[in-house]
């Protein structure tokens, strides 16, 4: 088990939100659900906590009640190998939340993702400090992060 795990407070939906992340990811599994018991901190037999992996990531998610919910100080960051694995996520996790800017969306239930392809990390940090700076600029100007377009600015297209 890894040493550090993120953990994810949901209102009442945590299950709601595994189950969903399950679908997205293929690699994904859920480890161990913990129900509530007689005089716990929710109806008894309801979820309190669930254990889960994503592509190799443990998470833990909360039905903890509405006192916290999520922002964008905390986001899930996706390493994308291809437009089309951007694509696909991009859309799956966007649905019923918001898209937002630089490859930002929030899913359904306000959790902040990051859908970057590997590219664009490698083309930022390229030696030519006048390449990534165009590389920067066209990213800037998108909402879902499209490969070829970064490729057009990284190559003074």
């Amino acid at each position: 088990m890894q040493k550090i795990t993120p953990f994810l407070w949901f209102d009442n939906n945590a299950e709601e939100a595994v189950t969903h992340y399950s679908e997205i990811f293929k690699n994904s599994q859920i480890h161990k659900i913990v129900r509530c018991g007689a005089g716990g901190p929710g109806p008894e037999g309801s979820v309190l906590t669930i254990a889960f992996e994503l592509e190799g990531q443990h998470f833990i998610a909360l039905n903890g009640g509405p006192l916290s919910t999520f922002n964008e100080a905390i986001s899930l960051s996706v390493d994308c190998k291809s437009q089309q694995e951007v694509d696909e996520l991009w859309e799956k996790l966007s649905e019923g939340g918001e898209k937002s800017r630089c490859g930002w969306l929030k899913d359904k239930f306000g959790l902040s993702w990051q859908v970057v392809p590997s590219v664009l990390i490698e083309m930022l940090q390229d030696q030519d400090a006048e390449k990534a700076k165009r590389v920067m600029a066209a990213m800037m100007q998108m909402s879902k992060i499209d490969i070829a377009t970064l490729k057009q600015a990284y190559n003074g297209d």
